[in-house]
């Protein structure tokens, strides 16, 4: 299948060079050369963890293999625009890279495209292989069965709070919503005791990208009785009552100004802007986000001395309660080899330096990250190094996985548009709801779909 993404790379097509010449530390990805690994991956103001483990690894494996040297290009980018600048990269084999940062739900539809290598063959002989869990190994699976990348952590999702803020509103700083009406109930409060703060923030923009789709709007819809995708039948949902009353949430925080204003909520950076400055400055009350946030108040740029004080955590209620009471999203990035490396094997080894036990536990540690890895999850160093591990690893139980389906990827930025048009006030959830159902049937056919 092909894989298209024709708004993103219409509008930024012709800008190749300049995309390129924007990717951080390298100008390019592909040398040429066969001594050298190119590696390309995510870099922003909030996430510079795996940059740290990367370079790390780079010098290990130059020490390790004189006359081999590891290229790295940092894409200095949010998550939609490194998936646009990614693809850009891989539609030549001059520019392609040999290791790839890849997101789990871009597998599938990146192997069916051709951008990457399966690495079945390499796996088999590497003894560490045995120490990833299965649902781990699943992540890198493609349609054709092959194994397209080797996991470097999940993680799951919930509601931050700031302990300070609820306590001067009045309100309980051991929070533990039971519904959404407690959440919004919560956020009313915020509003009317503490003037000046943005009660909560819920991804709804089509420039958060996934992080709308994921963190935000997928984070109500299977809080509800009603889901995306039928796994018996294997067909989209159309027209659910869950979708709407998603939608409907957003109407209320966005319609009562309980969530941030639009220039900040539509903004690209929002996702750094709410880790970096409004929860540590204490501009904003309750934040609806991932478990890799806590990584970056430890140490590094970011540090947050006595983050664990001020902010708590709640799990996302269900939308009435309903069992299991809680919701959370799972997802996770790989490290792939892409399918124009020169040297496939030499790309393999490096991925293994990458992520043997010492440098997933780095990373897992300093980004949050639940681990994978059977001897990194049950290390001391690990257990103790975050004290909010403990309780987004007890989310697992009632996580959800994004549909791990070719054309997701597009899915999601169906539901993107419909979140912010109603964010705006442009559409209503009807409306946008409708505008969704037509959109998703002219993705997938209307022999693929069902309704809700």
């Amino acid at each position: 299948m092909q894989r298209t993404r024709p708004a993103a790379l219409g509008a930024v097509a012709l800008s190749l060079g300049i995309v390129l010449a924007g990717c951080g530390s390298g100008s390019s990805s592909g040398s040429g050369d066969t001594n050298t690994i190119t590696v390309a991956y995510q870099r922003t103001a909030q996430f510079t963890q795996l940059d740290s483990v990367l370079k790390k690894a780079a010098s290990e494996y130059e020490a390790a293999n004189p006359g081999k040297k590891v290229k790295l290009t940092a894409i200095e980018a949010e998550q939609d625009q490194y998936f646009t600048k990614l693809a850009l990269m891989n539609r030549s084999p001059s520019t392609a890279p040999d290791v790839i940062y890849e997101d789990s739900f871009q597998v599938r539809s990146d192997a069916a495209a051709g951008y990457l290598a399966p690495i079945d063959e390499q796996l088999a002989g590497w003894s560490d292989w045995s120490q990833f869990d299965d649902v781990a190994k699943q992540a890198g699976l493609g349609d054709d069965k092959k194994t397209y990348g080797v996991s470097m952590g999940t993680d799951t999702r919930a509601l931050f709070y700031n302990k300070d803020i609820f306590a001067k509103a009045g309100l309980p700083t051991d929070w533990k919503p039971k519904t959404w009406d407690d959440v919004l109930s919560a956020a009313r409060t915020i509003k009317q005791k503490a003037p000046g703060v943005t009660p909560i923030n819920v991804y709804a923009g089509k420039a958060a990208g996934e992080a709308t789709s994921m963190q935000g709007f997928e984070m109500l819809l299977y809080g509800t009785d009603s889901t995306l995708y039928d796994d018996s039948t294997q067909k989209w949902v159309t027209g659910s009552p869950g979708f709407k009353d998603s939608l409907s949430f957003y109407q209320t925080i966005f319609g009562e100004k309980l969530a941030p204003a639009l220039d900040v909520a539509l903004d690209a950076t929002v996702g750094s802007r709410v880790a970096t400055e409004m929860l540590p400055r204490g501009e904003l009350a309750i934040a609806l986000d991932g478990s890799w946030l806590p990584g970056q108040w430890i140490e590094g740029d970011n540090a947050w001395k006595g983050w664990e004080d001020t902010i708590g955590f709640a799990p996302m209620p269900t939308q009435n309660g309903q069992a299991p009471g809680s919701v959370s999203m799972s997802g996770g990035w790989l490290l792939s080899v892409g399918a124009n490396a020169k040297d496939k094997n030499a790309a393999f080894d490096f991925i293994k330096v990458a992520l043997n036990r010492d440098n997933s536990l780095k990373y897992d540690t300093e980004n949050s990250q639940i681990a994978v890895r059977k001897d990194v999850a049950s290390d001391e160093k690990y257990l103790s190094y975050n004290p909010s591990f403990e309780f987004f690893s007890s989310l697992v139980p009632t996580t959800h996985f994004r549909p791990a389906t070719p054309d997701y990827s597009q899915i999601s930025g169906n539901i993107q548009v419909a979140a912010e048009s109603v964010a705006t006030g442009s559409s209503t959830p009807d409306e946008a709801a409708k505008a969704y159902d037509e959109g998703l049937v002219g993705i997938v056919g209307q022999d693929k779909v069902q309704g809700g």
